[in-house]
């Protein structure tokens, strides 16, 4: 949903992109401080501090923004600089949620390894139903609509950081919302892909 909101942001990520053009570091280069910081977020939940989980994940998405907008700032955004951004993403997630099967999780109906599973499950799906899709000719652009894009999935596993640091066994809801509306996501794209009209 966010996603598709994108344009009303341009002026922050045009702001942004100035200021953080000044550091001398070329988009890639924040890029791939992402997936790093991202790894040290891994070491704190399998630690099981969440607090600095927290604070080094948000680093990550944060940087993941940054990157985009320097790129866009300097007019130096390319194919392979997206392609990068995108693979690296997907890492981020994966590597974040890998940190979750560490900690002691409360059973919800299913549980919590399989809800962790299908989480990323739905992740992966939901990039690559458009990813697949354009590949296979069946569509020009990428489909981007859908209930949840990156920034949800953003905010929820940052949710469930955050209440991880009160309460442990609260991990689990958002992880169980970020598992379920993912994988309807992935079906919504997978649905427009193959409606009539398409080729």
């Amino acid at each position: 949903m966010l996603e598709e909101k994108r344009e009303k942001f341009k002026k922050i990520s045009s702001w942004t992109g100035n200021i953080f053009s000044k550091l001398d570091l070329a988009p890639n280069q924040y890029t791939l401080i992402s997936l790093a910081l991202v790894l040290v977020a891994f070491y704190f939940l399998f630690k099981e501090k969440l607090i600095g989980a927290l604070i080094f994940f948000l680093l990550a998405a944060f940087l993941d923004f940054i990157d985009g907008a320097v790129a866009r700032f300097l007019q130096k955004d390319t194919k392979k600089g997206a392609y990068l951004d995108t693979i690296c993403d997907r890492y981020v997630e994966a590597i974040i949620l890998l940190g979750f099967l560490f900690l002691d999780l409360p059973k919800f109906l299913l549980s919590a390894e399989i809800w962790i599973f299908l989480a990323f499950l739905g992740s992966l799906m939901t990039t690559y139903a458009k990813a697949a899709a354009k590949e296979k000719g069946l569509i020009e652009a990428e489909i981007k609509k859908g209930l949840f894009g990156r920034p949800e999935r953003i905010i929820l596993i940052s949710l469930a950081l955050l209440l991880g640091i009160f309460n442990l066994s609260w991990v689990i809801y958002p992880i169980v919302v970020l598992a379920v509306f993912s994988n309807i996501t992935s079906l919504q794209r997978i649905f427009l892909n193959l409606a009539p009209g398409q080729n």
